[in-house]
């Protein structure tokens, strides 16, 4: 194997290491959907109570980003995401053998704390490895891999919960933190050398934190990336009502909402990594950013003007808002990343707290004072979608003046 192939089959493992560690996060989110309902009747608490299992993840999940991309700093980036695989396997394991509802939300606490080390250092060890174009294919290239897990989960979910009941759910995501543990542990290099490592003490890591979410370019990219996941989140969120509720299909049936959601995930980002390196990329993320708004609309319209919408269509609907979202990420958090070129880890961080912080509030507190009625999603949907949009443009501006003010040479 000449030195190129190899260099080709080492990027192409990490690429599939690195969106697999990335997916566990949102995984372990999505994947027990379908057995909400009978955890509900299995522990005697209410809807409501059952859907803080996802606040009880998403918090601690958001939280400990602002901590996992500065532990890597300080520590290098594989020995976070391995500790953090075992001690997700022993929450895992936890969580299928919980005797009350209140021993079950403590081990999704515990889950949460530590899903999310593989998609925030993984960012990190793209920027470690690869500039350019070749961080931007790169991306792309974990993106693709990485849609299908959010979107596969509760399809992966609903069989579980048919065939073995609802505690299977949670023992498949023990195994799968497990083989990923094994994985990382023979093939995950170390990027982060001792001699580029920070200080592992509580005033720099809270210092570098700072000077990230200060950042006025950074806090407009990631609410601006992170509304746009948002929009979509809500019909994910939402999707034991849509499935079960109003589109009348059965628990094993949620690949009528996900499969579409997959497509325009691997699509958008099979095509934005095509635009890497060319002139395209400069509008590309303009593009993404006015496709999911304007699916937003197309939605809100579908519910607002016919009754019972046909579901192809807001498949189709669901396609672009997940296609333009996978055009436009990939170039954002290369920019968020660039704008700390000394503290990728703690950028990284920021930008998970910020996307989770919104996806916590709205999956876990507003999702179910939505789910009587498809036209109240659509609403949600199209508003944090004209913010995120908003945002977006107001931070091309900001771009475009600061070009104009720079002095020549």
């Amino acid at each position: 194997m000449t030195r190129s192939a190899q260099e080709r089959h080492h990027a192409a493992r990490l690429a599939i290491l690195l969106a697999l560690f990335s997916a566990l996060g949102p995984f372990t989110v999505d994947t027990f959907f379908p057995s909400m309902r009978t955890i509900s009747v299995r522990f005697g608490v209410s809807v409501w109570q059952t859907q803080q299992l996802l606040t009880a993840y998403m918090l601690p999940y958001a939280c400990m980003s602002l901590v996992h991309g500065s532990l890597s700093d300080a520590l290098g980036r594989r020995r976070v995401i391995l500790v953090a695989l075992a001690l997700y396997v022993l929450a895992s394991i936890g969580c299928t053998a919980a005797p009350s509802f209140a021993v079950l939300l403590t081990c999704r606490f515990l889950q949460g704390l530590v899903g999310g080390a593989g998609q925030i250092v993984g960012r990190a060890i793209v920027r470690d490895r690869y500039s350019g174009a070749e961080a931007q294919r790169m991306m792309s290239i974990i993106s693709m891999i990485f849609a299908a897990g959010p979107a596969l989960a509760p399809i992966v979910g609903g069989w579980l919960q048919v065939a073995l009941g609802w505690r299977s759910v949670f023992g498949f995501m023990a195994l799968y933190g497990l083989a990923l543990a094994w994985a990382g542990y023979f093939y995950l290099p170390e990027t982060h050398l001792p001699s580029q490592r920070t200080r592992l003490h509580i005033v720099p890591i809270l210092r570098s934190t700072a000077q990230v979410m200060s950042h006025v370019e950074f806090l407009r990219l990631a609410l601006a990336s992170g509304l746009c996941f948002v929009a979509l989140h809500i019909y994910l969120g939402t999707s034991p009502a849509i499935v079960l509720d109003h589109w009348h299909l059965g628990i094993t049936q949620f690949y009528v909402l996900t499969i579409p959601i997959i497509g325009g995930f691997m699509i958008g980002a099979w095509l934005s990594g095509r635009f890497a390196g060319t002139h395209r990329a400069r509008w590309q993320a303009s593009a993404g950013f006015l496709i999911l708004l304007v699916m937003t609309v197309l939605m809100l319209l579908l519910q607002g003007l016919l009754y019972t919408p046909p579901i192809y269509l807001q498949q189709l609907d669901l396609f672009a808002m997940a296609f333009g979202l996978q055009l436009m990420y990939p170039i954002v958090t290369l920019k968020i990343l660039d704008l700390f070129p000394q503290s990728r880890g703690a950028a990284a961080s920021a930008q998970s707290f910020i996307s989770l912080i919104l996806g916590a509030l709205a999956m876990g507190l507003f999702a179910p004072l939505l789910v009587e009625s498809m036209l109240h999603i659509a609403w949600a949907a199209f508003g944090v979608g004209v913010l995120a949009w908003l945002l977006w443009r107001q931070s091309a501006a900001h771009r475009q003046r600061a070009i104009v003010l720079q002095p020549p040479g």
